[in-house]
């Protein structure tokens, strides 16, 4: 066992919360607090009513760490679903502590950090403006477009979209976990030969062809997994919680 604000107070110190700007519906930290015992720790990418109603078959106590929280329509009245994901984890005596951009970009367990390691980019900088926050990577990297889209397949653990449009041979990757498809001319711009994301819109598979820069889409679901995981895998080691992972995939 250990305390909920124990475990709130270290995240949000090594998460840096109070320091990085996000979506006003990402509402990062504690969303729902409990009683204030935690007997195990349960990671997801959404906070959404089966990812709720399945942690809740854990029994009472239980931590869910997700990348994207409950808010994310913004203010919202407390009916239908989201009065019934509310009341299963309260009835269960379930936290919800949530961690968007600042999980994506956190150097050690951050969702850009751990797929870069998958692909061993070398030599790895900030990558991809928000508001003043470089929310991507990019690095050296070298073969083909085909190589590259079977080593992120390998990675995310399912299929990558490719629009080859690239050079033959691959120097420089530019990467942004989630849905930063959208961001394709501004990568193009950054000099990367090729970009990664999780998804984006029509029109951005064309715009790559158009500007020559290999486009890989691997999900956007699957391009964030890494970073709940981490979180669950560093607070076993911390608090001596055992943590277990939910995964209910989108598939987009």
């Amino acid at each position: 066992m250990a305390q909920l604000q124990d475990i709130v107070a270290f995240l949000e110190r090594e998460l840096k919360h109070d320091d990085i700007r996000d979506y006003p519906g990402a509402f990062n930290g504690l969303q729902l607090e409990n009683s204030g015992v935690i007997e195990r720790v349960v990671c997801a990418v959404d906070a959404t009513l089966p990812v709720v109603e399945k942690v809740a078959e854990l029994g009472s106590g239980s931590l869910l760490i997700v990348h994207h929280g409950m808010f994310w329509q913004g203010v919202q009245p407390v009916t239908g679903a989201f009065r019934r994901k509310l009341r299963c984890a309260m009835n269960a005596d379930m936290a919800i502590f949530s961690s968007h951009l600042p999980l994506d970009v956190h150097p050690q367990w951050g969702n850009n950090a751990l797929l870069a390691n998958h692909l061993c980019l070398k030599q790895s900088s900030p990558f991809l403006d928000f508001k003043g926050l470089a929310v991507g990577l990019q690095g050296g990297w070298t073969g083909t477009a085909e190589e590259l889209k079977k080593q992120l397949e390998q990675a995310v653990g399912g299929e990558v979209h490719l629009c080859a449009a690239g050079p033959t041979e691959i120097k420089r990757i530019g990467l942004v976990t989630g849905g930063a498809g959208s961001e394709v001319a501004q990568a193009a711009q950054a000099g990367v030969d090729a970009f990664i994301t999780g998804e984006g819109p029509h029109w951005s598979y064309g715009l790559a062809e158009e500007l020559g820069i290999h486009l890989l889409f691997g999900g956007h679901y699957a391009t964030e997994t890494f970073g709940v995981k981490a979180l669950g895998a560093v607070l076993e080691k911390e608090f001596a919680l055992s943590w277990s992972f939910v995964d209910h995939s989108s598939g987009l």
